[in-house]
């Protein structure tokens, strides 16, 4: 069987590192290393020793140029020190090789503006969405119910029948494209695996504070076309036992929270195809 080894990345103004790991941990990852950004760059760790790649939220350098814009340019352009790869031909192999991404928040930033997500015809250096400022113009910081589209690819949202309940916590959240054609081709593909909606997950709704940014079609998480690269505005690894819910005192709660299906998903899929 493999041994499944989790990866997530942290500097620069990233956070939730440890509550991603333990995540990856409870969802039966063996291995869950935390590396720095630096740890990549000088080639001390390769992303081609591990099958699940994290990328956190945060305020990645202090946000300046937008959302992550910053990292993903950086990631774009930097080379491995000592044999002079670009460290963005790691990202590409390790997505050919069939592993998986998630990028959570501004994990979910980053992917967008390095052309990731939404990946339209496998192209992922091609920017054509994008994050930006809520639409009230504040910070959020709530809990939201996401309803999920069944059809989508996203391996990570399998099993889920209507939806899930987790917090976000982000300024920059409204997510948008760059034509209609992108839109309709997201849409079509279910790309668009979560969406903001009422407590019955009957419909997403455009209607603040259920969508929290007023982003586009209410679409809180986006996957590529194989399913094994997905972003998304809140935070699954914030929500793995009943104890992180806001009302665990006071509701008949299950023991695990709504967040570890995804880790739990993408531990199946390495141990059954890596």
């Amino acid at each position: 069987m493999t041994k499944a080894k989790a990866l997530v990345i942290t500097g620069n103004g990233t956070n939730c590192e440890m509550e991603a790991a333990h995540a990856c941990r409870l969802g039966g990852f063996d291995e869950a290393r935390i590396a720095h950004l630096s740890e990549l760059m000088s080639g001390e760790v390769s992303l081609d020793d591990y099958h699940f790649l994290n990328l956190t939220g945060g305020f990645l350098d202090g946000d300046d140029l937008g959302s992550a814009k910053a990292q993903a340019n950086r990631l774009r352009y930097a080379t491995v020190e000592g044999n002079g790869e670009p460290l963005v031909e790691q990202f590409l192999r390790f997505i050919g090789d069939g592993k998986l991404i998630l990028g959570v928040c501004n994990g979910f930033q980053l992917l967008v503006k390095m052309g990731m997500l939404p990946a339209l015809g496998g192209d992922y250096l091609d920017q054509t969405a994008t994050l930006t400022y809520n639409v009230n113009g504040r910070f959020q910081d709530r809990w939201c119910y996401l309803k999920c589209d069944p059809a989508s690819p996203s391996l990570y949202t399998r099993g889920i029948e209507q939806g899930v309940y987790l917090p976000i916590r982000h300024g920059e959240g409204k997510f948008l494209v760059d034509s209609q054609q992108t839109l309709d081709a997201i849409e079509n593909k279910h790309l668009a695996c979560l969406k903001y909606s009422g407590k019955d997950y009957s419909a997403p709704t455009m209607e603040f504070p259920e969508n929290p940014n007023g982003s586009i079609n209410a679409i809180a998480g986006i996957c590529d076309e194989t399913g094994r690269v997905m972003g998304l505005m809140p935070h699954p690894e914030a929500f793995v036992h009943r104890t992180q819910h806001p009302r665990w005192t006071r509701e008949d709660l299950p023991e695990e929270g709504d967040g570890l299906t995804f880790f739990r998903n993408a531990c199946q899929y390495v141990r059954e195809n890596l």
